[in-house]
């Protein structure tokens, strides 16, 4: 079975920044692409960011256009998000999700989610 793991998060102060990883393991898995999602108390799920790991295209929330930076890993099938001028509203769970190669699920689904890592960010 694919595990997918977070880290990074952490406690920093409104415009700190974070650098979260997402590894991959387990299997002969190679990622077409991962993404990135979030989950705030008493909110639901939203998306974040998304790179693919053919082309390197990225997409990313409005929210965090011009903060976060997505980039890949493609031997170790690993990303890292680069988040800067972090903001209050930031705070979140963040998942972290691959789809694998040849995956016949919908284009914009994953197969596996990691189990979150937390981002506090205070005022």
């Amino acid at each position: 079975q694919v595990q997918v793991e977070e880290s990074g998060g952490g406690l920093v102060q409104a415009g700190d920044s974070l650098r979260l990883s997402c590894a991959t393991s387990g299997g002969t898995f190679s990622a077409s692409a991962m993404g990135w999602y979030r989950q705030a108390p008493g909110k639901e799920r939203e998306f974040v960011a998304r790179i693919s790991f053919t082309s390197g295209i990225t997409n990313y929330a409005d929210y965090v256009q011009g903060r976060f930076a997505l980039s890949r890993d493609r031997v170790e099938n690993k990303v890292y998000l680069q988040m800067n001028s972090l903001k209050p509203e930031d705070t979140a769970v963040y998942y972290c999700a691959a789809r694998r190669s040849g995956s016949n699920i919908g284009v914009y689904d994953y197969d596996y989610w990691g189990q979150g890592t937390q981002v506090t960010v205070s005022s």
